[in-house]
């Protein structure tokens, strides 16, 4: 059975720091792309960073040089740091590896 399993949310105060996980069983997230994305209430679902399976990052422009997606391949976890958090990050992120989606973590900025 594969699950991806998030977790590392929470309220932060703007300009503070969080950093999600994505626990993946079941799959080798090595083996493809893993993305983060994110939905806000009253927004569409959005990318917030992706790594490729050769290990390139890539990045909204509305998150670039604060967000890091970073994996390890030992843990087969895929890492989102986000720094300078502001009030617009709030949401709920996921982590999605193919047809697969995460559960979620909530993540809140306060001003």
């Amino acid at each position: 059975q594969v699950q991806l399993v998030e977790s590392g949310g929470g309220l932060v105060q703007a300009g503070g720091s969080l950093n999600l996980s994505c626990v993946a069983s079941g799959i080798d997230l090595s083996d493809g792309q893993t993305g983060w994305y994110r939905v806000a209430p009253g927004k569409p679902r959005e990318w917030a960073g992706v790594i490729t399976r050769g290990g390139s990052t890539l990045y909204p422009d509305s998150v670039k040089g604060r967000f890091t997606v970073s994996r390890d391949t030992a843990k087969n976890t895929v890492f989102l740091q986000m720094n300078d958090l502001k009030p617009e990050d709030t949401a709920v992120y996921y982590c999605n590896f193919l047809q697969w989606w995460g559960q979620g973590t909530q993540v809140n900025v306060s001003s």
